[in-house]
């Protein structure tokens, strides 16, 4: 057992470890669960603004608007097939608006909006879901503009 510690619990007198102001009271009841009530949350980071404080809202948030934009794009084109293939082309467009925010969420250091969890689960999602619709896309029948061998055998082996 370390020196000076002992199983009895604090009075919230004793001097801190710098011994010069008492330490926190300790709760009555010694427990160390969270509190059922949370009271804040902290912003993910890079969460700040993308722009001074003084722009307008939309210029602030420039890097979500970017991405929203380019996902209403491709939903415009796939919805309104304008020219044969335009749902491949629309998805391909929608993909790569997650793939850039991705690049967006890892190069910049504050985005907005567009940060939701910490750095790493934004860039690894938006990343995952770009690549994953961009490649389902090409692949998607009649006619696929990416032909994939492997995964047409495991088609045909697990639907037999």
């Amino acid at each position: 057992m370390g020196a000076g510690r002992s199983h009895e619990p604090s009075t919230g007198t004793e001097p801190s470890a710098a011994g010069d102001a008492p330490s926190a009271p300790a709760r009555a009841s010694g427990s160390r669960r969270f509190p059922s009530v949370t009271r804040d949350t902290a912003r993910p980071e890079g969460g700040g603004r993308a722009a001074p404080g003084d722009a307008p809202a939309p210029a602030r948030q420039w890097p979500l608007l970017t991405v929203l934009i380019a996902v209403g794009f491709g939903l415009l084109t796939v919805a309104t097939e304008p020219f044969g293939q335009a749902f491949r082309v629309g998805l391909v467009i929608i993909g790569a608006a997650l793939m850039a925010g991705a690049a967006l969420r890892w190069t910049l250091p504050s985005v907005g909006m567009l940060a939701v969890r910490s750095r790493f689960t934004d860039i690894t999602t938006y990343g995952v879901l770009g690549v994953a619709i961009v490649l389902l896309a090409l692949m998607a029948q009649p006619r696929p503009w990416l032909n994939i061998p492997f995964l047409e055998d495991a088609v045909h082996f697990t639907v037999r």
